[in-house]
């Protein structure tokens, strides 16, 4: 006769790793030149992997966590602080320039020989910028509320930005909500959800910009708007040009002026959004950015 003394009839479960996501992925850093660079990247290990350039004073807390994890359920995804800028070192570059250049570096240091884009307002005139010194490295754009250098407006930015941002302290709102988003009851209704979103991740977070930060990114901004337009008929990727269809900061008129002059270029525009359309109406957006990205 058999005994089963010491022994259990259950099984132990096993341990289930939580799931990674834009709130629960690591800060990593890699060196470049010298430098630390502190970056976040997840999702499948294959295909042409899709490095994020964000915003004026945005650190890798300020994506989206739904736009994020969207894009990764297909694709890896790659976001890392500009430098001097959240968790990465050195001192913030005065010239767009300067920041793609950084960018190049750091995509070079990562061992990738080609990478898609996503570049959202000052993402977007890194992106055109790394499209035109290294063609070869990039393979799709999307440009999200941004312009082309020169562009309508652009040099506002600095004006708008000061004026929103007091605005926002007298009343208790993040700048952002007034920046990105229009002052319609569904524009403020979608903005509180993206500020709520963006608090979802309470661990590890990234050190917030500094004042300095702030003043030495609007120099660089500035100093774009008042440039020279490039031609960018010698873009011939394909590029999604995205935007809300009232942008106070990168006034809309031009993504329709990118879309003009892009050879290969795709326009969505949503309705009553504002700068940060990619994010109120990030179902969409991640739909279409999926559909541009694989086609």
């Amino acid at each position: 006769m058999s005994s089963n003394h010491g022994t259990s009839n259950h099984a132990t479960p096993p341990v289930r790793e939580p799931k990674v996501v834009w709130n629960n992925v690591r800060t990593q850093t890699i060196s470049v030149g010298g430098t630390d660079f502190a970056y976040r990247t997840y999702g499948p290990d294959r295909g042409v992997p899709v490095v994020f350039l964000h915003h004026l004073t945005a650190n890798l807390d300020n994506w989206d966590p739904r736009v994020v994890d969207g894009i990764a359920a297909h694709h890896r995804v790659i976001a890392f602080d500009n430098r001097g800028v959240g968790a990465s070192g050195g001192t913030t570059p005065d010239t767009i320039e300067a920041m793609a250049a950084d960018a190049i570096a750091f995509i070079d240091a990562l061992g990738l020989k080609k990478v898609d884009l996503l570049g959202f307002s000052m993402g977007g005139f890194i992106a055109q910028v790394i499209v035109a010194l290294r063609p070869g490295l990039v393979g799709k754009i999307i440009l999200a509320g941004t312009g082309p250098a020169g562009g309508a407006g652009i040099d506002k930015v600095t004006r708008v930005s000061y004026t929103d941002s007091i605005k926002a302290v007298l009343t208790g709102k993040d700048p952002k909500q007034n920046l990105f988003f229009t002052r319609t009851d569904n524009g403020k209704a979608r903005s509180r959800e993206f500020i709520a979103r963006l608090k979802e991740r309470t661990e590890n977070r990234d050190d917030a910009v500094s004042v300095t930060v702030f003043r030495t990114q609007l120099r660089a901004i500035h100093s774009w708007a008042r440039q020279t337009p490039a031609d960018l008929g010698r873009i011939t990727h394909p590029v999604l040009v995205v935007n809300g269809d009232d942008d106070r900061m990168v006034p809309t008129s031009n993504s329709h002026d990118l879309a003009r002059r892009l050879p290969d270029a795709t326009l969505r525009i949503y309705p009553d959004a504002g700068h940060g359309g990619l994010f109120q109406e990030h179902h969409q957006f991640v739909a279409t950015a999926l559909e541009f990205l694989a086609a």
